[in-house]
């Protein structure tokens, strides 16, 4: 009986690997291991795919490498296969297939899926520069580069905060909120203290990050200037008008219809003539009566 089952796995063609779920950093070599753990084929057919967003191609095909691996791969041992200076383009599912045609079981594959690390990119992150106290003031920091999503810190005068400043004792006099995964800090109500330089570090398996520092200023409101400034505007608007009021009762404002062009010369009564003489250098006039 154990003779039986020793010969029906020596007629069948296995494979299995060292690491089923690689992880490598970019720009690194991986080797993706594929051993053959028997068969009774010599030279049995070899062939690796790559699967990714659903599509699958070759990799390594009719003994030759397929595409841009041909000049940053090879076949290593006998089946397994080494990718050189891997991109996140290369995280994906590779499918090592082996078809051996003296075996009962010709056929067998296993998929190993490859993780290529991304390191953060110097995280965008915006500070408002200046604040009232009282109200409320949102930090954001952002990175889209690495891999795995990176998880963001932030620190005010080199010192971490932690995600809820009820936590710690030291933040008692704070009130913000720090969400890990979106890299945005919540202030709801600034006070004096929140005034400081901040920045913030974004990190994943691959690496760090950091944003430079920015002042953020936490200021007091000067309501008594602010109520002040309003007066001063009203009392310059009540001058205005009485100027202008006392100006129309003293006529500056006259209607044009009473001087100028629309000014009209009284009518010449009826029979008198008006000449001028060069000794009166005035206007006399001469009665003319028809009786």
């Amino acid at each position: 009986m154990t003779r039986g089952i020793q010969g029906c796995r020596i007629l069948a063609v296995e494979l299995t690997s060292k690491d089923f779920k690689p992880v490598v950093q970019e720009f690194q070599s991986i080797e993706l291991s594929c051993i053959i753990t028997s068969t009774t084929t010599p030279d049995p057919r070899i062939e690796w795919k790559k699967i990714q967003h659903g599509e699958t191609s070759y990799v390594f095909f009719d003994n030759k490498m397929q595409g841009d691996f041909a000049t940053r791969a090879e076949i290593y041992g006998r089946t397994s296969l080494v990718i050189k200076n891997v991109t996140r383009m290369d995280t994906a599912t590779y499918r090592c297939e082996v078809a051996a045609p003296n075996d009962k079981k010709n056929i067998d594959e296993l998929n190993i899926e490859l993780t290529v690390l991304v390191k953060p990119v110097t995280p965008r992150c915006r500070v408002p520069k200046a604040v009232p106290v009282g109200k409320s003031a949102s930090l954001h920091c952002q990175e889209n580069e690495g891999y795995p999503a990176p998880i963001y810190s932030w620190y005010r005068n080199s010192e971490p905060l932690p995600t809820d400043s009820k936590s710690n004792a030291k933040f008692q006099n704070s009130s913000f909120i720090l969400n890990p995964e979106t890299g945005t800090l919540v202030f709801h109500t600034v006070h004096k203290g929140d005034t400081g330089r901040y920045y913030c570090i974004a990190t994943n398996d691959a690496g760090v990050a950091k944003c430079e520092e920015q002042e953020m200023e936490v200021y007091d409101l000067n309501i008594a200037g602010i109520v002040g400034g309003v007066l001063v505007v009203l009392v310059v608007l009540v001058l205005i008008t009485l100027g202008i009021c006392c100006a129309y009762r003293r006529g500056y404002f006259v209607n044009n219809k009473q001087n100028g062009k629309n000014y009209k010369t009284p009518a010449k009564p009826e029979g008198v003539n008006y000449i001028r003489t060069d000794e009166e250098g005035d206007f006399r006039h001469k009665s003319s009566f028809v009786i």
